[in-house]
């Protein structure tokens, strides 16, 4: 056993901080098991086990690097190809199976971070995120400092009660041969590198990036699973949009859903957004939406998922495959109006 475990042993116990010994515990326990002596390691973690040692959420505060995050307890709306995985990633962490590093790439908006909370929901755990703001320094040196003391700081955590989330670990671990990249990132990469390795192996770490093909390639290998978050058909779009709409009018007075023409409005897009934008264009439609029309709404979407067009050209829409009673609810334009517009066309 190494004299630094001794010390910080001592130490946390006249700090009373138990869950600091206990993680201590844990890592002396590894060092046992990797020198051959099993017999100790599997006694020292029953005996932390049975003290079922967990720190107060009150105890984050203390905290310098990490902040607890809250999240919503509702299930998330994905595809089923991605939700099989983030199910298999909570199976894999409840079985034990030495997975515990995992890195989640695709779009902004795809629900990469949403998903995250999703799997700290499913295993009952806290989620505590770094803080950037405090993590980077500009004086040099300093941010690599700061890696290492924050891997120290997730060391210590009650790795059975919490999810450590590196939202957008592209802000701090860019790949380091880019010749365009600074040496002070490089450092920052290695010293996460270096955190990375040394991080105890039941800490559960999930990364998130907007920049995949940007990733240092050597961190990529430290994950144990990558999930791509870019894997949606036009139906599932269509499907999470269905649900949000149908939410947001459930809290709505005096509208009506009409999910065939808001389909329409879908499908004639060349791309339709992903669920992180439609949501807040449904949310945005229905809360601006006008209380003497019942439509309106559907109006204000077709206008924010096609630019805001100052005006609705009728022949188009008529291209587009729309009715008269539906270019009357995207135009505001009476029926017959559009009846008669058509026939001059």
């Amino acid at each position: 056993m190494k004299k630094q475990s001794v010390v910080n042993l001592v130490r946390y116990h006249v700090e009373k901080n138990e869950d600091a010994f206990n993680a201590e515990v844990a890592n002396i326990a590894k060092d046992f098991e990797r020198n051959g002596d099993n017999t100790i390691s599997q006694y020292l973690m029953e005996l932390i086990s049975n003290a079922n040692f967990y720190i107060p959420q009150s105890s984050y505060k203390n905290l310098r690097f990490l902040q607890k995050a809250e999240y919503s307890t509702k299930p998330l709306l994905l595809p089923a190809i991605i939700e099989e995985d983030i199910i298999g990633i909570t199976k894999a962490v409840l079985n034990k199976s030495g997975l515990s590093k995992f890195l989640f790439y695709g779009v902004p908006g795809s629900g990469k971070t949403e998903s995250s909370f999703q799997i700290a929901r499913l295993l009952n755990r806290d989620i505590l995120y770094v803080s950037a703001e405090q993590l980077i320094d500009s004086r040099l040196g300093e941010t690599a400092k700061n890696v290492a003391l924050l891997f120290d700081e997730i060391g210590h955590l009650p790795y059975s009660k919490v999810v450590v989330l590196f939202d957008e670990i592209d802000s701090l671990a860019l790949d380091r041969i880019n010749k365009n990249d600074l040496r002070e990132m490089g450092r920052v990469t290695s010293a996460f590198l270096k955190g990375l390795d040394t991080l105890n192996e039941n800490i559960i770490i999930i990364a998130t990036t907007n920049l995949y093909q940007n990733l240092d390639k050597a961190m990529i290998r430290r994950f144990d699973a990558t999930v791509s978050f870019d894997r949606y058909l036009k139906d599932d779009l269509i499907e999470i949009a269905d649900s949000l709409l149908t939410a947001n009018i459930k809290r709505s007075s005096g509208l009506k859903q009409d999910l065939r023409l808001f389909n329409k409005i879908l499908k004639n897009l060349d791309t339709i957004p992903y669920p992180g934008e439609l949501k807040q264009v449904i949310k945005t439609a229905v809360a601006f939406s006008d209380e003497a029309n019942e439509y309106d709404y559907l109006r204000r979407i077709y206008l924010a998922l096609n630019g805001n067009p100052i005006t609705v050209e009728i022949q188009k829409l008529k291209d587009q495959g729309y009715t008269t009673r539906e270019i009357e609810i995207l135009s505001r334009i009476p029926k017959s109006s559009v009846s008669r517009k058509l026939k001059e066309n």
